[in-house]
Formats: C-alpha cells, structure tokens, sequence
C-alpha cells in the first residue's frame, strides 16, 4: 500500500463535504490511516455556479459530476465522493464507482413550517422543489399545487421556506441525516406513497479505471448489499435513458436473498404513470432492473420525457 497522502474530491456545499469526510473516516478505519494522510479537495461544479435555472434546461445531471470526472482524470485528485442520486448512468470512459458506502434512509420529507402533510395542504398551494421526480410524483396526488423552482443546497432550500417563497417541499431525508438536520422533517414520506428517486441515500466514490492501486484500497469500504439495490437501479434508469428531465423514480431492497425492484415513470403533470415491479436473483440485478426500464419504455412510449 502506498503511503502517500490521498486527495478526495468533492463538491463544497455542507453534504457533499460531510460525505467526503464520512468517505474519510471510513477509509481511515480500513486503511489503519490517519486524518492528516488525506487532502480533502474542493472542486466547484457546473451544477453549483448556475442556480437560476433547472438542472433540465442546462444539462442534467453531468452538472454535478464533470469537473469531478475532469480532475480524476488529469489526476488532480485520487477519488471523488458522489452522491450516486446526481451521477448519469452512463460514466466517461475511463472512470467506474469501485464503492457504495452503507445507504442511508432512501425516503423523501416533506417539509412545511405550517402544514403536517402533503394532503393537508390548502388547495393551489405553491410546493417548491427542483426535482421533476418529487413535482410530477406531488402533482400525481395533488393536480392542484403550484410548483415553483427550488435551486440551491439544503440549506438554501429551507431557508426560502421559511422566507414563504412556497408553502412545503421534499428533501431527502438522507441529506438531512447527514447535516444533523432531521428535526426539520415534517413529515416522512413511505416508499409506498412516493418511490425515492433512483440511488436515492447512496454516496458512491469514483476513480480513475487505470489506477488499479486506487481500486484496491477502495473496495475495501464497499457496502455490497448497497452496491447491489443501486446496480439494479441504476440499470432501471439507464435503459429508460433517465436524465432531469425524466420522473424517473426506483427502489431496490434484497430480502430473502432475492432482490425486489419498484419503480416508476411519470409524466411531468403526474397525470400518467407507468409502474412496474420485478424480483429475481441478486446476480441477475442489472438484467431485471434493465428489463423493467424496458417495460416501463415499452408502455410509456412518447409520453415520458427523454
């Protein structure tokens, strides 16, 4: 094992540092390393700079990842924290996620400062998200809301709550978790009432595919089972060819040593959705999460946004 010091990348918002120091903390532990072995390097993105505008109308997801992508690449830096939520499902040449880190909760909150639940809401209420999951999944069961663009870091976002820019919106209650900030959950939102979007709650870490010593001492913090329920995910949305522009939602969990899959497409008005649910062998995850996409495509046709 080389001893030279390592430098994780990651964005700068308050989650993206506290998962790169949760990536820290576990390399430590498995490497028998110490804090100081590491450079934790900020590196501004795309999807950072420009927040007046939704993720759909300025390029989707890569927003988040490419300047990420670019510095692993140059090797500015040996790995980059992702939340696996922003990454596209197709990765540059020349770059895998070697690790999945234990997930977390997968769930939505719904935050208000004034009303319990989404169907407490009054009639035309304004619900403030940035996510075409959250918004056609919303619409689906209140057609009445009002959505208004909800950019920026979870903090950001609370705050124009409380400024009264809308009466509720979601976040994951992941990165709540992660920033300590679960006591400004309203309302958990089960899984049986709004599918998460797809690798919701996962951090996923990324390295150069020609650093082979990179790749061993990062295996060695994979969490298998989260690998797994996001391999089929990420399969589910791949074959829809999911971007923000697509509701897009999906939820694998292993029970009994089989992997069962939900997920979902939507119109952007919630008004058609196009579910569908598969189980099968946790080796064959990727092949049943692309083959539910297909299905999923196949009845969805024209209607879902690519």
């Amino acid at each position: 094992m080389t001893e030279q010091r390592l430098k994780i990348g990651t964005r700068g918002s308050p989650l993206a540092l506290a998962q790169a120091h949760e990536t820290r903390s576990r390399l430590m532990t498995a490497l028998g390393r110490k804090a100081e072995d590491f450079d934790i390097v900020v590196i501004k993105t795309t999807g950072d700079m420009v927040r007046d505008r939704p993720l759909s109308e300025i390029g989707g997801k890569g927003l988040f990842t490419k300047e990420l992508e670019d510095a692993l690449l140059s090797g500015a830096i040996d790995l980059a924290v992702h939340s696996l939520k922003d990454m596209p499902s197709a990765l540059p040449e020349g770059l895998e996620i070697v690790s999945v880190l234990p997930r977390e909760d997968v769930r939505d909150a719904f935050i208000s400062v004034k009303w319990p639940r989404l169907m407490a809401l009054p009639q035309g209420a304004r619900l403030g998200s940035s996510s075409v999951r959250r918004t056609a999944q919303a619409l689906r069961l209140r057609p009445d809301l009002v959505p208004v663009q909800f950019r920026g870091n979870v903090e950001t976002r609370l705050q124009k709550l409380k400024d009264g820019v809308a009466e509720a919106t979601f976040l994951a209650v992941a990165g709540l978790k992660r920033l300590g900030l679960g006591s400004m959950i309203t309302t958990l939102i089960g899984t049986d009432e709004m599918l998460p979007c797809v690798a919701q709650g996962a951090i996923g870490i990324e390295i150069n595919s020609a650093r082979a010593e990179m790749r061993d001492l990062v295996a060695k913090i994979n969490h298998e089972p989260s690998q797994f329920a996001v391999d089929c995910e990420r399969a589910f949305m791949a074959a829809l060819d999911g971007s923000c522009r697509t509701p897009i939602a999906g939820h694998a969990v292993i029970k009994n040593g089989e992997i069962h899959f939900r997920g979902e497409a939507l119109t952007l008005d919630g008004k058609h959705h196009f579910p569908v649910e598969a189980k099968g062998a946790v080796a064959d995850r990727a092949r049943i999460g692309r083959e539910a996409g297909e299905d999923v495509k196949k009845r969805g046709g024209a209607l879902i946004a690519y």
